[in-house]
C-alpha cells in the first residue's frame, strides 16, 4: 500500500503509483472528500467541463440572449443605484 510522510510544513509527495493511477500531473489539484465515517477520499480537480452535462438537469424554461441581456442591465443599473 503507498504511504506518504507529511512535512513540517504539512506537505506530503503523493506517490508515483497513486499519481499514475489518477492520471494526475505536474501543476493538477486535487480535492479531499471527508466520508461520512471520518476518512478521506482523494480525488483529481480536473474534470472536463463535459462532465457537468445534466449535472443541474433540464431548464425550466429556455432564456434568449436578449432576455439574459435586458436582465444583467437591470442588475447593473440596481447595483449602481439607479432605479
Amino acid at each position: 500500500m503507498p504511504s506518504a510522510t507529511v512535512t513540517s510544513k504539512g506537505q506530503i509527495t503523493i506517490p508515483a503509483s497513486v499519481r499514475a493511477s489518477l492520471h494526475l500531473a505536474a501543476g493538477d489539484r486535487v480535492e479531499f472528500i471527508e466520508l461520512p465515517d471520518g476518512n478521506y477520499e482523494i480525488v483529481p480537480a480536473t474534470r472536463p467541463v463535459r462532465s457537468l452535462k445534466g449535472f443541474f438537469g433540464q431548464p425550466k424554461r429556455v432564456v434568449t440572449l436578449e432576455e439574459m441581456d435586458a436582465a444583467i442591465a437591470r442588475s447593473a443599473s440596481q447595483s449602481a443605484g439607479t432605479p
